[in-house]
């Protein structure tokens, strides 16, 4: 699928949405990223970036071809693209929006975990190594199994009964089953056992761009941005149609712009899905103080 030329009438939400018509595995992560991008950059030339991508695979591909087992491909990838590339982690601006932007990535070398995790994996897939995305809790990490290994060794690394090579594209680090435990228990606590059927599953497509968007929009809240918050909630929504807490977020964002009919509907819709949510109580208050403003329009 080729963007349209510049002169023609052309809408990057349109075109995100348009996207993820396609069953999960065949959406293309890189170029939704991009369009997500497109929203904040009206100028952005995504075909730039996408070579950007190919660039990089290409000039890294021999090298994988010569690699001899898992561990040696990850170990190519990580020395071309931490090492001699410089992508890391921006740890002092890590709140900057930029960091979750492809094109702002790739121009600076620059990002949060799951942005330089989408660079990681799609690096790889170009260059014919499949790395998928995992949606660890807190931070997010890329996991590469073998495919050329006997099916039974390649399901059991799958369902977690052998442990897959786990990078944090973060620091630019290999994570033994043991730092995954140690990081897993310091976000959900130290009686938190790691499963690695459950917490190192490969994240869908669908489920990165939620979680890129869901990154974005809680930046945008805190910096009382809301009309930006409101482009990722209804994003979000075009992904993961009547997810229940996205529905409450984008109705709280709603209030914040004084659209409180829109509100209502959003937050009585989240009631509806998930009645006994742990923020149903206070949803049900919000609603009780916006339902007279509601009136009031009519």
């Amino acid at each position: 699928m080729s963007d349209p030329p510049a002169a023609s009438v052309w809408n990057p939400r349109d075109a995100f949405a348009e996207g993820l018509r396609a069953p999960d595995e065949r959406i293309d992560l890189a170029r939704s990223a991009l369009l997500i991008a497109a929203e904040e950059y009206p100028a952005l030339d995504i075909a730039r970036y996408l070579d950007r991508l190919d660039e990089l695979a290409r000039e890294v591909a021999p090298r994988l071809e010569l690699a001899t087992g898992a561990a040696e491909r990850v170990s190519v990838l990580n020395r071309f693209l931490f090492t001699e590339r410089g992508f890391a982690g921006n740890r002092e601006h890590y709140e900057d929006p930029r960091n979750s932007f492809l094109n702002e990535v790739l121009d600076r070398c620059a990002g949060i975990p799951i942005t330089l995790a989408l660079v990681y994996m799609e690096v790889a897939r170009r260059a014919g190594v499949e790395v998928d995305g995992v949606g660890f809790p807190g931070h997010f990490l890329v996991k590469h199994v073998d495919r050329g290994e006997p099916r039974e060794e390649q399901e059991r690394a799958a369902t977690g009964r052998r442990a897959p090579i786990v990078v944090d594209p973060f620091f630019g680090t290999v994570l033994s089953m043991e730092d995954c435990q140690l990081r897993l228990a310091a976000v959900l606590g130290a009686d938190a056992p790691l499963r690695p059927e459950l917490h190192l599953r490969k994240a869908s497509t669908r489920e990165i761009l939620v979680r890129l968007l869901g990154n974005l929009k809680v930046l945008y809240v805190r910096s009382a941005d809301f009309g930006r918050a409101l482009a990722c909630c209804e994003r979000i929504l075009l992904v993961a149609p009547d997810a229940p807490h996205e529905l409450r977020d984008r109705g709280l964002v709603y209030e914040k712009l004084e659209c409180f009919g829109a509100a209502a509907a959003d937050l009585e819709r989240f009631l509806d899905l998930a009645p006994d949510d742990e923020s149903a109580a206070a949803v049900r208050e919000r609603l009780a103080t916006l339902r007279p403003r509601v009136r009031q329009l009519h």
